[in-house]
């Protein structure tokens, strides 16, 4: 491999939210905790992303943006290149931040006490996303058999009714790490068509699929699907650059995207910022070599903790990700409920995972760790976990 992944990076005092904000988001003051829980990577950026901001910053005047064909011409070619989706620059509408997009896309697309149906367990901020703009959530929950999820789309066809307007689907899913199926996808994207129901895909992790999947744009199956969907994308998780605040939502349907700039427009939303606009750039122009070997590295670490897990956690399963850098473990063996589980892996372990349950009730039990960092850091990570465990039994 042409990158150093094992560096070990000191983050601390950084202004990071993964390790220096344990006290603000979980009332943690304790700075022998090991944070392997948020989003975001423990590598540096690509080297093309550095030298971009670098250059940027020497200018040395940042007024506000505009002028930036660029930046659509570089979302346009990386998901012609990288996913075999022709896009026009016109569908693309800028967010700071997909969470943004999901609240501002529930504002324009609905009324208040109208329906969103969302997939748990899943990310916490479809939840809100609803919840805070007047809507009612319907949880579709998947099916696990143990071993993988699975939509139920009898139990959805069931639940619909006349308030359902929007559906959020999250491809590839995140904590579960499906890569959905192009049947799975064509299933669902016809009960949305028959029923009047707009899709909103997140697939800001579809740059992040693993070796033997593949991940389809939902909009790039049918043109009718297309102009009943608004995708969600973002360089963020791909290149370690969530920081720097750049989304890309895609909108084909010029109708439902006036609806979106029109309450973007409301939020006092316009124009990207410079750094983040050359971050992107750098990133889908020459990042990705950066990024192939950085799945060789995310594959390598997931048999580590594969194996690890096998041999020295046997009460833990490991529900194989196809896609992203983020584990599901399940861990309802040991029999906790869900605070007893939160703090033995706290208290005895020192160690700060995402904890299951909030990301819908059918998560507990369950807990999400973040694969992407040094295999050392993992190493420590997963000894640390063993440690809680067996403290329990």
């Amino acid at each position: 491999m042409k990158y150093n992944f094992d560096e070990v990076r000191n983050r601390l005092n950084t202004n990071c939210i993964k390790w220096d904000g344990l006290e603000e988001v979980f009332g943690i003051v304790d700075k022998d905790i090991l944070p392997l829980w948020v989003a975001d990577m423990d590598f540096k950026a690509p080297k093309c992303v550095l030298e971009a901001i670098m250059n940027r910053a020497e200018h040395g005047i940042f007024g506000y943006a505009g002028g930036y064909d660029t930046y659509y011409d570089a979302v346009i070619h990386w998901m012609k290149h990288r996913h075999n989706w022709n896009i026009k620059k016109e569908w693309i509408v800028f967010t700071p931040g997909v969470v943004t997009a999901l609240n501002i896309l529930v504002k324009a697309l609905t009324n208040p006490n109208d329906k969103v149906i969302i997939q748990s367990p899943v990310y916490p901020p479809f939840f809100k996303a609803v919840k805070n703009n007047g809507c009612d959530v319907v949880s579709n929950p998947l099916k696990f058999d143990g071993r993988k999820y699975v939509m139920d789309f009898h139990d959805l066809e069931k639940k619909i009714d006349d308030r359902v307007k929007l559906m959020f689907l999250c491809s590839p899913h995140n904590p579960v790490g499906r890569v959905w199926s192009e049947e799975e996808l064509k299933r669902l994207g016809d009960i949305c068509i028959k029923n009047n129901i707009i899709l909103v895909s997140d697939e800001i992790h579809a740059d992040l699929v693993l070796k033997g999947h593949e991940h389809r744009p939902f909009p790039s199956i049918s043109e009718e699907f297309a102009q009943n969907t608004i995708v969600c994308t973002a360089p963020s998780k791909t290149f370690n650059i969530a920081g720097l605040q750049m989304s890309n939502i895609i909108i084909p349907n010029e109708k439902i995207r006036n609806k979106f700039l029109n309450e973007r427009e409301s939020c006092g939303i316009s124009r990207p910022n410079v750094f983040g606009i050359e971050a992107l750039k750098a990133a889908y122009e020459h990042g990705e070599e950066w990024l192939d070997d950085l799945l060789v590295y995310i594959e390598e670490n997931l048999k580590f903790l594969t194996k690890y897990i096998e041999e020295n956690i046997p009460k833990a399963k490991v529900i194989q990700p196809e896609a992203t850098y983020l584990v599901w473990l399940d861990l309802r063996e040991l029999g906790l409920n869900k605070n007893d589980l939160e703090n033995l892996i706290h208290s005895k372990g020192k160690l700060l995972l995402n904890q299951g349950y909030t990301y819908g009730e059918e998560g507990e039990g369950f807990v999400r760790i973040n694969i992407a960092c040094p295999r050392s850091v993992l190493k420590e990570g997963l000894s640390r976990l063993k440690k809680a465990v067996y403290t329990h039994i």
